[in-house]
């Protein structure tokens, strides 16, 4: 084990506030007032594309969640707020209604055409609707309060229904690989195909309209469930699409293009699938990027009464993030100076990081050896290691 000692020159100044620390103690010694910049993090989830301004727009001017409001690169991320559960608790209702109104739609065009395939690939998109169920349920369960069984609330519940989406989106891959490969081995011409590609077109407006505005929202709270889902409601709108880039591969003469294309599409929605299936499962292991955890390292050293950091734990709970850590002080320092100093750090931690729930910061006496202030306890844990 290594100790960390960090000179931090003085002087540094923090946006339009001053933090006195410390004041004389009671060995007479005095510190320095020391300010510290507040690394603001900035928005990195714009889009460039003209497409996504244009939905942008369409977004703002209904002022459908997570549309409302433009921001440039200059402003501050938004902050963790109770009023995130309600914002994703909307999202999910509107993605319903718009997928049971695209639902309702094909219904109508499967009467009118009375194609049976149509009437698959319309129940199939009901089934693909109602599997934004567990979500939903998850957002409304991590409105409640912790209580003495779950002392961390229900914010898990949130990753748990990740996992039901990543299964739905396999299994809708693996769907459309069987039915490419049947319609190889045996082809079968497309019917009706003016109807069929009215039904392509509304599914895939449908569907993109809600994979937009679950993947921007999501982001925004930083729910990987409700991307995941998101991405589920993208993988049925290329679905959507493949079938209308069929109807004219069968109106120019050419069938093979349908089973082609669907091969194609399923590949995508494999990968979807990865992408999806590893972000859900890092939240479910507690991992965190560590990049964020050098950003927390580097926040905590520039304070020059740290010494060592014993201990730096970091886990999500659906799209919260908790931060726990135990900080080797200045020995010199008293009590009511080392929270002080722990205190100063926990509100530089809301600064990087804006998704941040709570940190439990602790602050012990910094010793040679590490181990003079934990000797009792020592034999029950896992030696710490100072970072």
């Amino acid at each position: 084990m290594t100790d960390v000692h960090v000179d931090i020159p003085h002087g540094h100044v923090h946006d339009d506030h001053h933090h006195d620390h410390l004041n004389e103690h009671d060995h007479g010694h005095s510190h320095d007032v020391h300010d510290h910049d507040h690394p603001h993090a900035k928005h990195q989830e714009h889009e460039h594309a003209h497409g996504a301004s244009i939905w942008a727009q369409i977004g703002a001017a209904l002022h459908l969640p997570g549309f409302a409001h433009t921001h440039d690169h200059g402003e501050i991320v938004r902050s963790v707020s109770p009023e995130d559960n309600n914002l994703a608790i909307r999202t999910v209702w509107l993605a319903l209604l718009a997928l049971g109104a695209t639902t309702v739609i094909q219904v109508f065009i499967v009467v009118a055409s009375g194609s049976v395939a149509l009437l698959a690939d319309t129940v199939h998109n009901l089934g693909d609707a109602l599997n934004s169920i567990p979500l939903l349920i998850a957002f409304y369960l991590a409105r409640r309060a912790a209580n003495r069984r779950y002392t961390y609330g229900f914010n898990r519940a949130e990753d748990i229904a990740g996992i039901l989406i990543v299964v739905s989106i396999a299994f809708s891959a693996a769907y459309i690989l069987w039915e490419s490969v049947q319609k190889l081995i045996n082809p079968q011409p497309l019917t009706n195909l003016p109807w069929v590609a009215a039904a392509a077109i509304v599914g895939f407006i449908g569907n993109e309209i809600v994979a937009l505005l679950q993947i921007r929202v999501g982001r925004k709270i930083g729910s990987e469930a409700m991307i995941a889902d998101g991405l589920h409601a993208r993988t049925d709108g290329l679905t959507s699409l493949a079938v209308l880039v069929a109807v004219a591969g069968a109106a120019l003469g050419f069938p093979i293009v349908d089973p082609l294309v669907g091969l194609l599409i399923g590949i995508t929605i494999v990968f979807i699938t990865r992408d999806a299936a590893i972000a859900v499962w890092y939240r479910l292991m507690d991992a965190v990027d560590p990049r964020m955890v050098e950003q927390v390292e580097k926040s905590i050293r520039e304070h020059h009464e740290v010494r060592a950091i014993q201990r730096l734990q970091m886990r999500w709970l659906g799209h919260q993030l908790y931060v726990e850590g135990v900080l080797e002080l200045d020995p010199a320092l008293s009590f009511a100076q080392s929270a002080e100093i722990a205190d100063h750090v926990r509100h530089h931690l809301h600064h990087i990081l804006p998704r941040m729930s709570k940190a439990t910061i602790s602050a012990v006496p910094w010793d040679a050896d590490a181990r003079s202030h934990s000797r009792e306890s020592e034999h029950h844990r896992v030696q710490d290691e100072r970072i």
